[in-house]
């Protein structure tokens, strides 16, 4: 997804006319995709591979094997500083995370609770042979489907010996580094490599990709978001399936990034399928006269990439789709979750220029802030797409860029928080199979990339231009600059806000929990785990999910008496009315009375889950809930290792037991 600085009637950005039979050689795939060198500005410009010396460019030509270095082998001290800043950059924003080990991310603390469980979950496939897809390790005794979840195996299973030495919180902070470093590593290589000559145009471009406010965004989260690493790969390998006499090679590369990246994370690898299937299709159609034999080639390949990926995602995706605790489609609120179209202008709460009060009215929550560009760099991006419209290529990059931006505004489009009651494209897809799972306000989290590659091409046309005219060095060299700077600086990301998080109690890191839980007993919290009081999800991990827990903040299937049918997700259980109860005193509602037919259903409860221990630790409303779990149960509970535990085991395994 490049150019090269050459238009498509034969002209050089200095107006320098080529030779004409170097005009078919221009219109190639290779001008709109390969970056040219030229060492005499005056000179004319011949289409040359990035990292393919002229002489194995001609051998290529005239189908002569020409080994291609490796990468590893031409890394050069720009390189190294290239991926140098990724690392620094990525642990700058991370940093409160390390600096302060006690701390947890301050908006978005249940998601981080959420993969820290994953990591430790990844770590007890390994050491203990656990199945991959399913675990009843929390939700007991439903489970939860790890395939319908988000369970990042890909990521987990490599990490285990720094989750089983450190523990899942440190490997947590590990994973949301190492997922910003290698993103912007990947997506440097490939640009460099690729698509553009010039360094300095590949590290800008991977540094917008990278730390975008939208990738700024999802990091205080949602690593599974920001490990991007694949992306550029893949958008890489899938153009060299147009190689003619490669396809079961490429095609075999292409389907293992793919299965990797189901592993990761299959919402950013569809809105990748999507973008790569319009941009080559327009591609394709551009070029079908010109070279009628790429088509065949591209489809040969991706039709052995799509026979392996799919044979080896058949039973995930089964699993994921049909099997135990599945579900069809997102909560219908959520599905709700447009793009406001003034953010598109605005700037993040995470960028410098950005402010909190702002981004929150136009954004669900600061986790999902996908659309905020700013004034400079909508203008840059526009103004780069006109500068450089003689290429197919970019502008197909606009259109599939303002595609997903109109995707991302939901079935009602908003601006500037006000509802227009105006219908969005999104208005029709929104209950489609598979496309009723997506959120719709990420797919503007895919237009970073496009913008970001637009963004490396600008740059490297501008080189070229001050390369071919010399005069016109200066002007152009601050013209580019500035633009560049005024788009980008104030989108520049802030550190991740971070707050200090309750400790895991003693009673669960001294393994006292281990005398009253089992394999046949759980432990059931105060409240129950949900997306408010994460919490017990943490203690299990740091049990390497020894502990077997009640509920769970994830997604699960709705279980509506009323409509049996409805199998859409919830962020938690269904309701059950002992954790309705207790959740309903942690909001700050009265204590209802303690009835009799209260504490059937609480003991009803309490078999269901199989309880073996009760849990309270200090927190809002602890008294309320003490005293009502205390009137439920009928005794007193004792205070163990920083928290209030009943003992609820004969309760539990007697049959004939009854509250009173």
């Amino acid at each position: 997804m490049t150019i090269t600085g050459i238009d498509s009637t034969g002209q050089s950005p200095g107006g320098n006319l080529l030779p004409p039979e170097r005009t078919a050689a221009a219109d190639d795939l290779d001008a709109e995709l390969l970056a040219f060198e030229s060492d005499v500005a005056a000179a004319p410009i011949s289409v040359i591979p990035v990292g393919i010396p002229a002489d194995e460019a001609v051998a290529e030509e005239f189908g002569e094997p020409a080994p291609r270095p490796r990468w590893w082998r031409s890394l050069t001290w720009r390189d190294a500083l290239a991926i140098t800043t990724f690392i620094a950059v990525a642990l700058f924003i991370t940093a409160p995370l390390w600096l302060n080990l006690d701390h947890e991310l301050r908006d978005d603390p249940q998601d981080q609770a959420f993969f820290e469980w994953m990591l430790a979950h990844g770590a007890r496939v390994l050491t203990d042979g656990a199945y991959p897809f399913f675990s009843d390790r929390m939700n007991y005794p439903d489970g939860v489907n790890m395939m319908a979840n988000t369970s990042v195996l890909a990521v987990s299973l490599p990490m285990t010996p720094i989750t089983v030495l450190f523990g899942p919180h440190v490997a947590f902070n590990a994973f949301l580094t190492l997922a910003l470093s290698f993103t912007g590593i990947s997506w440097y290589l490939v640009l460099s490599r690729q698509f553009v000559s010039s360094r300095l145009a590949a590290w800008v471009g991977a540094l917008f990709a990278t730390f975008a406010p939208s990738m700024i965004s999802h990091a205080g989260g949602h690593p599974n978001i920001v490990s991007q690493f694949l992306v550029p790969l893949i958008i890489w390998r899938v153009l060299e399936l147009r190689r003619a006499g490669r396809a079961v090679r490429n095609g075999l590369i292409l389907a293992g990034l793919l299965v990797w990246q189901a592993f990761i994370n299959l919402e950013i690898l569809f809105m990748t399928a999507v973008g790569l299937g319009i941009f080559c299709a327009v591609l394709a159609i551009s070029r079908r006269r010109r070279e009628p034999g790429e088509i065949k080639a591209f489809l040969r390949g991706l039709g052995v990439a799509a026979s392996v990926a799919l044979t080896l995602l058949a039973y995930p995706l089964y699993v994921q789709f049909f099997g135990p605790q599945s579900y069809h489609g997102l909560p219908e609120f959520v599905r709700y979750f447009g793009a406001d179209l003034g953010a598109f202008t605005a700037y993040a709460q995470r960028s410098i220029a950005g402010n909190s009060v702002t981004a929150s009215r136009l954004a669900q929550n600061a986790a999902e802030e996908n659309a905020f560009f700013g004034w400079g760099l909508v203008i840059l991006f526009f103004g780069l797409v006109v500068w450089m419209r003689r290429s197919v290529a970019v502008v197909a990059l606009a259109c599939i860029a303002l595609f997903f931006g109109a995707m991302s505004l939901g079935p009602t489009i908003r601006v500037n928080g006000v509802d227009t009651g105006v219908a969005g494209i999104w208005s029709m897809l929104h209950s489609v199979p598979v496309l009723n799972s997506a959120v719709p306000t990420r797919w503007a989290l895919a237009i970073a990339p496009m913008i970001a590659i637009v963004l490396a091409l600008g740059c490297q046309k501008a080189s070229e231009l001050m390369k071919a005219q010399p005069s016109a060095r200066g002007p152009v060299r601050v013209a580019m600059v500035t633009a560049v700077a005024m788009a980008l600086v104030p989108l520049a990301p802030t550190p991740l806000p971070t707050v200090q998080m309750d400790p895991v109690p003693d009673f669960v890191t001294s393994g006292a929990w281990r005398q009253y839980a089992d394999e046949n007993h759980t432990v059931v919290t105060l409240p129950l785990p949900d997306s408010s009081y994460p919490d017990p999800m943490r203690w299990s991990a740091y049990t390497g999910q020894d502990m077997r827990i009640a509920s769970a903040y994830a997604l699960l299937p709705n279980q509506n008496p009323l409509d049996p049918t409805d199998k859409s997700a919830l962020f938690a259980p269904p309701w059950r009315p002992t954790s309705g109860l207790m959740t309903s005193i942690k909001q700050g509602n009265p204590t209802p009375e303690i009835t009799d037919t209260r504490r059937e259903m609480t003991l009803a409860d309490l078999r269901y889950w199989k309880a073996g221990v009760v849990v309270l630790t200090p927190q809002v409303r602890d008294i309320e809930m003490l005293r009502a779990m205390t009137d439920l149960l009928g005794f007193q509970p004792t205070w163990t290792g920083g928290a209030w535990i009943w003992d609820v085991r004969n309760l539990v395994d007697d049959p004939s037991a009854t509250l009173k």
